[in-house]
């Protein structure tokens, strides 16, 4: 038996999609969180058999892939139900429902029950009020891959939502095209990182008294766009400005982010998913009659796929088309940029009582929006 390759000389170069842990033929790459909470692989030389597969499927090895012209619309979901329970236009439920009346399967992000981020399945609408909503951590794909293409073999639609470095994650490890595939992948800020996310669950739970089951980054109660944050621990649901909850101002301040976003090659419209869906920031500029605080979503069609599910599934929403300079948002124009001072944080979090690390920056945010209030006047 040889010697195992790396997969990665620094951390910058791996975005945690975990397709390499997935390929592998024989259990010898498994995810292993670092220091700053992220998941990386690690490679058991006992095991390796080095057939490279790992190497084959990472998003970040290989080349990019040509896209054909798209087409951009933003949406609204008729059914009010459907807007309020998701985090823009409610798309995303009206696609699922185009599979699910060919008997096919969902997969996207949900909580499971330690409040970890995870991509789960759903086969009904009860199950897909899981994956419904935004949630700013990164999820684990742990075995999702590899049921993907089960449940493919066994002839079931399948429509598959991620970031983009997971989608190109996906179509790597099932290397071939597949007609009753829809991939979807979103217009991503970034992720966070799950560990920093569990602290944080456990610091609420704490504060809270009881076990956290629910966290709405993006309630839109208050018809603010989803600026609102709630969540229920101990029974008792609570709700707090989303740029006032310390962990979504940890994300917007760019300090949580995965070192691999700061030069994500996917932030532009040109994919090779078969839709993009995101936000429509900038909707008050392009259509203002259609803004009333309840969400629009952004979408792009990339394949003839796409197109023709479109077609199908448009009647259930209002939607208006767009040209490419109205829907260019800053994450599909260039990655978040590293901020200074990320290194020092991510130590801090690496070192500090979550509690402490927290209360310092806090402590941090509110002295810097206070000098930049004196800067202005």
């Amino acid at each position: 038996m040889g010697t195992t390759m790396k997969l990665y000389e620094e951390k910058g170069a791996c975005c945690g999609c975990g397709a390499c842990a997935d390929i592998c033929p024989t259990g010898a790459v498994s995810m292993v969180s670092d220091r700053e909470g992220f998941r990386y692989p690690e490679i058991d030389e006992k095991k390796c058999i080095n057939c490279r597969r790992c190497e084959l499927v990472c998003p970040l090895k290989t080349e990019k892939e040509e896209t054909a012209e798209s087409s951009y619309f933003g949406a609204q979901a008729k059914r009010e139900a459907l807007r309020y329970a998701s985090s823009s236009g409610g798309v995303f439920p009206v696609l699922a429902e185009y599979v699910f009346r060919r008997q096919g399967v969902v997969y996207g992000a949900a909580y499971d029950q330690n409040m970890e981020v995870v991509h789960q399945e759903a086969w009904n609408q009860k199950e897909l009020e899981a994956l419904k909503r935004t949630k700013y951590v990164q999820s684990s794909l742990q075995g999702i891959f590899r049921r993907v293409r089960e449940r493919l073999e066994e002839g079931r639609w399948v429509l598959f939502s991620g970031t983009p470095c997971q989608t190109r994650g996906l179509r790597l490890f099932l290397g071939k095209s597949c007609p009753r595939l829809i991939i979807v992948d979103l217009v991503c800020y970034g992720v966070p990182s799950p560990g920093l996310w569990q602290d944080y669950v456990k610091y609420l739970e704490r504060k809270s008294g009881g076990k956290m089951t629910d966290f709405s980054f993006r309630d839109k109660r208050n018809r603010d766009n989803g600026h609102t944050c709630s969540y229920t621990a101990g029974g008792r649901e609570r709700s707090v400005s989303l740029f006032g909850d310390s962990y979504a101002r940890m994300y917007f301040a760019d300090y949580s982010i995965r070192p691999s976003c700061y030069a994500c090659e996917f932030c532009t419209p040109e994919r090779s998913s078969d839709f993009t869906l995101g936000d429509f920031w900038g909707i008050e500029r392009v259509r203002p009659d259609r803004e009333d605080g309840m969400g629009t979503s952004l979408v792009i069609l990339h394949t003839e796929k796409a197109k023709g599910v479109w077609e199908q599934m448009k009647g259930d929403l209002h939607w208006f088309p767009c040209r490419r300079e109205e829907i260019l948002q800053p994450r599909l124009r260039e990655a978040t940029k590293k901020p200074e001072g990320r290194g020092l944080f991510m130590h801090l979090y690496a070192v500090l009582p979550f509690s402490i690390f927290r209360m310092l920056f806090v402590w941090h945010m509110s002295r810097r929006d206070l000098w930049r209030r004196l800067i202005r006047k």
